[in-house]
């Protein structure tokens, strides 16, 4: 799984969850399927195996048994701290380490948002129910929260490696890996600056879509944010830039048919960099362009000759 993918499901799952970049990055664990865990049983009888057949349903805590210090044992005690809001003792169980380990109290805080909301998606148990152990990489699966659906639960694994005789839950594949080495406390800044510019774009996107099905009911007419969200076509958390990290604004023509729409970083360097704007050309099509502005809205160009 390429770098790109990993992060590509990591912003899926912060989506679906309504939280922000860390807390998918921490759960990317979850982003597995039942059958790819069916499929993590060993050949080699080599291979120790601790596997319960166990369908998934509701949480009820282990159904294997569990070894002190093992890796099944790390994977519980995970989740706990992060139940716990002990989000840097959790972290340091994980290969994100490097990311977190240099980050001060202060630098913490920059992320509580995205922590309170992991502590409340982690169930009161976790129904760990498989163990696989080769040598010094093992898989182990456990009912958790559905990344497409989190009002189920699902059967998925997590990998670890053990690394100087600790083992350690890998969130992140080599290359992921190798950037946290190299950006260090900068990754998680980084990746959120790059999810909320994602983000940004999907939501000009999606306003451009809202538009069509208000104007197909409002006589071909369009209208503002505000309008948009009272016809439920727009989440409300749109006009806040708290979640979002980018403050949105919407121009609309005196005759309410043409529009243009804009998504401007809340904290130039930090919540993002790039400005985005959506365009309707003369033909109709929206378009979404951006560009690093500084912090300052984009322009709209076709209204220039």
């Amino acid at each position: 799984m390429s770098a790109k993918v990993s992060e590509n499901l990591v912003l899926r799952f912060a989506k679906s969850a309504v939280l922000t970049l860390l807390s998918a990055s921490v759960l990317l664990a979850f982003s597995c399927s039942t059958a790819e865990s069916k499929d993590a049983a060993p050949n080699s009888s080599a291979s120790n195996t601790n596997v319960a057949a166990e369908k998934p349903g509701a949480p009820r805590g282990a159904s294997i048994e569990i070894e002190t210090g093992g890796p099944a044992d790390t994977v519980r005690t995970f989740y706990k701290l992060l139940r716990e809001k002990k989000f840097r003792d959790a972290l340091f169980l994980t290969n994100l380490r490097p990311a977190i380990e240099s980050l001060n109290d202060t630098e913490l805080k920059d992320f509580s948002l995205d922590f309170e909301a992991i502590a409340g998606a982690i169930p009161t148990e976790i129904e760990i129910n498989g163990e696989i152990v080769s040598g010094d990489n093992a898989t182990v699966t456990a009912n958790l929260p559905d990344p497409d659906d989190d009002s189920r639960n699902k059967l998925q694994k997590i990998e670890l490696k053990r690394i100087d005789g600790v083992w350690i839950i890998q969130t992140a594949d080599a290359q992921t890996e190798e950037r946290i080495r190299k950006e260090g406390k900068n990754y998680f800044y980084n990746l959120r600056i790059e999810t909320h510019e994602e983000e940004a774009k999907i939501m000009l996107e999606r306003i451009a879509k809202a538009q069509v099905a208000y104007s197909m009911s409002h006589d071909n007419t369009v209208t503002d944010i505000n309008g948009l969200i009272t016809a439920g076509l727009l989440p409300p958390d749109i006009t806040s830039s708290a979640s979002t990290g980018y403050n949105y604004a919407m121009t609309v023509s005196e005759n309410k048919r043409r529009y243009t729409a804009t998504a401007t970083p809340a904290e130039y360097g930090r919540s993002g960099k790039r400005s985005f704007i959506l365009e309707i050309d003369k033909g109709g099509l929206p378009h979404v362009r951006g560009a690093d502005n500084k912090g300052r809205p984009l322009e709209s160009n076709t209204d220039k000759p």
